[in-house]
């Protein structure tokens, strides 16, 4: 079964891939995006390195009314989002929770797990994407 994990945005604050992986490096985490990543293009898988080992996390940019409108309580205002999925893999989670980490630190998103309520502090986010860190070392 696969997990997912949404970042809403404001279509005028999606970032570059080069942005973005501004972001995560100056949070501290050692996720290196993919050279050939664009963001608002993107339909799938991204290879990513987390803590220099091979990895990644599908993504997926969308800004249709649909999808915007079944989520519209949680998006708010924001008119875009990049959704994560993953399966059982630690490691694939890490990279989306760090991703999303980014997104919401920089780039004003909301992230919600599965249409749960959103993070309503990135002290709690950060916390538990720290968590997953320390999951996925572990290999569990």
């Amino acid at each position: 079964m696969a997990n997912e994990q949404f970042a809403f945005l404001k279509s005028s604050g999606v970032p570059t891939r080069d942005q973005w992986q501004q972001a995560i490096d100056r949070a501290g985490f050692d996720l290196k995006l993919d050279r050939k990543f664009e963001p608002r293009n993107n339909v799938g898988f991204v290879p990513c390195k987390l803590n220099g080992a091979e990895s990644g996390v599908e993504m997926y940019f969308d800004d249709s009314n649909e999808f915007m409108e079944a989520f519209g309580e949680i998006a708010a205002d924001r008119d875009c989002c990049i959704s994560f999925r993953w399966g059982g893999s630690m490691h694939e989670c890490a990279c989306a929770m760090i991703a999303s980490f980014a997104l919401a630190s920089e780039f004003d998103a909301i992230v919600s797990y599965e249409g749960e309520p959103p993070y309503k502090k990135l002290a709690d986010f950060r916390r538990d994407t720290e968590a997953m860190l320390k999951d996925a070392a572990k290999g569990t």
